[in-house]
């Protein structure tokens, strides 16, 4: 055998190894079907947005356009709302406007939950916004520059931070609540009369009573029930009343609140009741 043939035939084949098999992990079958959650969630809150539209035209004149944000605050810092969709709905009734949450009963992005988010929204009722802040029919943009937006605004974020209070209000009934920073606020301050404002800067305001003229529990809505939450301003000295005496005081105020015909509208014309 020729030295060249010796060489390549004690030459060494290379060993090819066979790749081990791949095993595709275990799936579980009851694993949800996320496309099909997003298209309900979808479903739900177009409906969900179109019972509250039929709901507060029953009540008034619904504005068309909504009061709402051109990045979601939620991207920026600010609380999640259970949806990305965070607006406020303007509603002509009378000489007073109503101004109302629009998503804080959304369901909830990126869960299975099948439920209207917190299942509420905050409303607030008031004839007391200036000419420079109430916009004409049509033009809502003005309305963000009231004091009662801003107040309304501050509310809904204290609502998304605790995750809604529907729970809290079947348990205590008519909440209260200290909003500080009178003084740094950018419209509340100016537009709203000392008569409402404490001595550490605060106004503050009963959430759930009293019950305006209209239903405010909606079971109709896609989901679960959504009750809308009046949102009332009081004076200092009412805050004073309700922080010394709890709920029992809350409730004397409801009463009296009503015995004087203020009902749940906040005026800002009115004297206190205590």
């Amino acid at each position: 055998m020729s030295f060249f043939k010796k060489l390549f035939s004690s030459a060494k084949k290379p060993v090819v190894q066979s790749a081990p098999p791949v095993t595709q992990p275990d799936v579980p079958d009851d694993l949800p079907d996320w496309s099909e959650i997003e298209a309900a969630h979808d479903a739900a809150r177009v409906a969900g947005a179109e019972c509250l539209d039929r709901h507060w035209r029953s009540v008034g004149a619904v504005e068309q356009d909504v009061l709402s944000y051109m990045i979601s605050p939620s991207f920026s810092g600010g609380p999640d709302w259970p949806s990305t969709r965070q607006a406020y709905r303007v509603v002509r009734r009378g000489d007073s406007i109503i101004l109302a949450t629009e998503g804080l009963s959304d369901p909830f992005d990126g869960t299975d939950d099948m439920s209207n988010g917190f299942e509420m929204e905050l409303f607030i009722e008031t004839a007391d916004i200036p000419e420079h802040a109430k916009g004409a029919v049509g033009d809502v943009d003005p309305f963000k520059r009231s004091w009662a937006f801003e107040l309304l605004e501050t509310l809904a974020k204290t609502v998304a931070n605790a995750g809604g209070i529907t729970h809290s209000l079947d348990q205590h009934g008519v909440l209260s609540v200290d909003v500080p920073g009178f003084s740094q606020s950018h419209h509340i301050d100016g537009q709203v009369p000392a008569l409402f404002v404490t001595d550490d800067d605060c106004v503050g305001v009963l959430l759930g009573g009293p019950q305006p003229d209209f239903p405010t529990r909606l079971d109709d809505m896609p989901l679960s029930p959504v009750r809308l939450v009046p949102v009332v301003l009081i004076t200092a000295a009412e805050l004073a009343y309700v922080r010394s005496g709890g709920r029992a005081a809350r409730e004397d105020l409801v009463s009296r609140l009503n015995a004087a015909g203020i009902g749940y509208v906040s005026s800002l014309q009115r004297a206190s009741v205590v």
